[in-house]
């Protein structure tokens, strides 16, 4: 399948789905959304695999078991590569456009620990100024943390901001629609994913499988 670009559609799905987020209008409307969404991230994420490694589409059923919002159907439509269980690259579409990014999702106990482990040994240095640079051709840094020091760490850690962190994301939106739409949008996500690599390989390896 090639990828030929997000139709306007796909945002006006996820827009109609949010006023009617129901069985009803999902049952009447799953077509558009298997033509004008799922198609298109599976073929963009099918020409990325050659450098990237297979991925995997999310399904749009939410998981509502321990959710006060009982909304049946995710917003959202997202593509995954992982590079371990825990850290890989990640793209997506709304209602509100398309955006991709990277890093570690969610750190459980033993991956926290090695996390912040590593922010405080001699390879701290290296992910501050990874971080940094990201930040500077604007890339949102993101991901839960904390409001104060991690149990054990002062707060006057020279890198307590990346300490406070639970997990570490950093993400970007592509708000030219004229790319967006178009098989182009493949080589920008390319590149994106390129630019973001040191961050996932800082934290593959520091957090392990």
């Amino acid at each position: 399948m090639t990828f030929t670009g997000f139709p306007h559609a796909a945002t006006e799905f996820y827009a109609e789905l949010e006023r009617d987020n129901s069985t009803g209008f999902w049952q009447a409307h799953k077509d558009r959304w298997e033509r004008d969404v799922r198609g298109p991230m599976v073929a963009l994420m099918a020409g990325l695999e050659d450098e990237f490694g297979p991925a995997k589409i999310f399904r749009p059923n939410r998981d509502v078991r321990f959710s006060a919002d009982k909304s049946p159907y995710k917003t959202h439509q997202g593509g995954y590569v992982g590079v371990s269980s825990r850290t890989g690259w990640y793209a997506e579409v709304s209602a509100d456009g398309f955006r991709l990014g990277a890093g570690s999702y969610h750190l459980d106990p033993d991956a926290l620990a090695a996390y912040r482990a590593g922010v405080d040994g001699p390879g701290g240095a290296e992910l501050e100024r990874i971080v940094d640079d990201l930040r500077a051709g604007g890339w949102e840094i993101g991901g839960e943390r904390l409001r104060t020091a991690p149990r054990g760490w002062s707060r006057d850690h020279p890198r307590i901001e990346l300490l406070r962190h639970r997990s570490l994301t950093a993400m970007r939106w592509i708000e030219d629609g004229d790319v967006v739409t178009t098989p182009a949008l493949l080589e920008h996500v390319r590149g994106h994913w390129r630019a973001v690599r040191p961050l996932v390989e800082w934290l593959g390896q520091v957090v392990g499988t």
